[in-house]
């Protein structure tokens, strides 16, 4: 389909229907903007996470890692905590207990990286603090990434204990999202390159048709001895970090003149894995820079990934000419956060807190980069060196960085070894692309998300669950003390369990058939009285069971004990309070 069309469908799926979808194209095809779009409108309460530092920095969010405190060992599927051996130790605070159970919309950015482990322990994590019974814990998830692009690193050592459980690496092998009936929605126009031939070469290698015809085209843009001035504006693609840290020195060398070099300004909690540039960062005048944020000014004089010239340097700033138009920009320091995820208790919305800033110059020494950096970037110029390409997807991303064919330059002869392409993928992709929803399938999950909405409001297990561990752990430690207490507790429960769980029930067969009967359940009157009276006949119930244990209680002679009841309480009490207010807001203003 051609970008708006999947661009459209992408978003219908996930403000309109509670499946999860992984979003793909080629580079370039508008995925980054898709997301910053939908962060944007903010449809759901969502969160954003990516597998790396600087992937996360540049997706606005954080580490898939920081988010859920996993440690950076392999995740084996029999160390979940349903198995009864979990070694993962889990510390939330309340807050981000909270918001793990507040949360409508997971996306994942730059999922080609993620490892099918690491799926399956953001997984474990889910259920162990939302509903046990489902994949994710219900969480819809958005997967956005280009599996032709970056492949997830797993070392040898690693996979020996992993290929016991997985058959590949990818996100795709993870066992929870195998038991997800997801789709794919693949992004085909190409907004990045605008030369067809060059197109249609990256097809093919994307595609793993780099036959003879492809490779001659492609070096023929191999040149030896070539040497371009320092105003043409040349990057150096190269597959390893130790190659573009030696010539960028070598580089920065031979220019003439003093370095200068610039302390970052760092406040609060700003983990060095995530630092966008160096620190510290040291230039000289004459130097080719990259730009690694855009312009905050709101003038958009500089982007991520543009190239420039030092122009002069002085303690008070940087000039840099832009190699897009030979304007002199005069820098400030640019400003980098690292948040974290909150839940306002008013609003029930989540939202970012900052626990770090990163303050310094956003250039970096750019006569080289790394091509796992340059994903996401785009440049006018560029020479590629992956003869020494060690991974899947490398080439293909080296190659794509550049606009034009006539922009390219091999720093060494291409070889049909050199582009690495894995089975796996291909065998995957080809069965993922047919799995986009057409009108009628979009229709149903529109349908069941809107059952699956009301099965939620309508849902009373958890707060059952907390009413049943309160009396637990006070049943054993006031049964003699509080008799009368006790028991007026447990005649709570027993009234929430007749006449708010078990009417719940029969109350969603009536709504289910009401919706399947109708022909446009969405605006179908008679369906919406009668959701408005559930509500308000719940609503009541809940305050009634909130009014018997708002003096619940709480104090025993043992510190712990104290605790465990106090946690008790305002667990359910906090659980109570939400759903009074989701049905509230039903009553006096309808449900959509």
């Amino acid at each position: 389909m051609n970008g708006n069309d999947g661009l459209a469908l992408a978003r219908d799926i996930i403000v309109n229907t509670g499946k999860n979808l992984f979003l793909t194209g080629k580079a370039g095809t508008g995925k980054t903007t898709f997301l910053k779009k939908l962060k944007e409108s903010a449809p759901k309460r969502m969160i954003v996470l990516a597998p790396t530092g600087i992937a996360a920095v540049n997706a606005g969010g954080m580490t898939i890692h920081s988010f859920f405190q996993l440690p950076l060992a392999p995740y084996l599927p029999e160390t979940a905590f349903s198995s009864g051996g979990a070694k993962y130790g889990f510390r939330f605070g309340k807050n981000k207990i909270r918001i793990i159970r507040s949360i409508d919309l997971l996306v994942i950015d730059e999922i080609s990286m993620v490892r099918a482990d690491l799926l399956d322990a953001v997984d474990n994590v889910l259920r162990r603090y939302r509903d046990r019974g489902r994949p994710f814990g219900g969480v819809q998830l958005l997967m956005i990434g280009d599996l032709q692009q970056l492949a997830p690193v797993v070392k040898d050592d690693e996979w020996r204990l992993l290929g016991k459980y997985y058959d590949t690496p990818y996100f795709f092998s993870s066992q929870a999202l195998r038991k997800t009936d997801y789709c794919t929605v693949e992004l085909e126009k190409v907004c990045r390159q605008s030369d067809r031939e060059f197109l249609s070469i990256l097809n093919r290698i994307r595609e793993n048709r780099c036959g003879s015809d492809i490779l001659s085209a492609l070096n023929s843009r191999y040149i030896p001895g070539f040497s371009p001035s320092a105003d043409e504006g040349y990057v150096r693609l190269v597959t390893h970090n130790r190659q573009a840290r030696d010539i960028n020195m070598q580089e920065l060398q031979k220019l003439p003149g003093t370095p200068y070099v610039f302390q970052a300004e760092t406040q609060g909690q700003f983990p060095e894995y995530a630092w966008p540039v160096d620190d510290p960062l040291v230039l000289k005048e004459g130097a080719q820079v990259m730009f690694v944020k855009n312009d905050s000014s709101g003038e958009h004089r500089y982007y991520n990934g543009m190239l420039g010239v030092v122009e002069s340097l002085s303690r008070d700033g940087i000039e840099v000419r832009s190699r897009d138009d030979g304007e002199t920009i005069a820098l400030g320091r640019e400003e980098w956060t690292n948040a974290r995820y909150v839940l306002d208790e008013e609003t029930k919305e989540i939202r970012e807190e900052i626990d770090g800033v990163f303050r310094q110059y956003p250039v970096k020494l750019a006569w080289a980069i790394t091509v796992h950096k340059s994903q996401g970037l785009t440049f006018d110029r560029a020479i590629v060196d992956v003869s020494g390409s060690f991974a899947h997807g490398q080439a293909y991303v080296a190659l794509s960085r550049c606009r034009t064919l006539e922009g390219l330059v091999l720093g060494a002869p291409l070889s049909a070894s050199s582009v690495i392409t894995d089975r796996s993928v291909e065998e995957f992709t080809r069965e993922a692309v047919g799995t986009a929803p057409d009108a009628a399938a979009l229709q149903s999950m529109k349908k069941a998300y809107f059952l699956d909405l009301l099965s939620g409001l309508f849902g009373f297990r958890q707060i059952a669950s907390l009413m049943r561990r309160y009396l637990h752990i006070a049943g054993e430690y006031f049964s003699r003390l509080y008799p009368v207490q006790l028991g007026e507790y447990r005649d709570a429960e027993r009234d929430f369990h007749e006449n708010v769980e078990s009417v719940a029930e029969k109350f969603s067969r009536q709504y289910v058939r009401l919706a399947n009967d109708s022909a446009d359940y969405a605006s179908d009157a008679v369906l919406h009285r009668r959701i408005v009276s559930g509500a308000s006949y719940f609503r009541e119930k809940l305050e009634a069971a909130r009014d018997v244990f708002s003096d619940a209680l709480t104090e025993a002679d043992n510190t712990e004990v104290s605790r465990r009841l106090r946690d008790a309480v305002s667990e359910l009490q906090a659980a109570i309070d939400l759903k009074a207010a989701l049905l509230g807001f039903v009553v006096t203003d309808g449900f959509e």
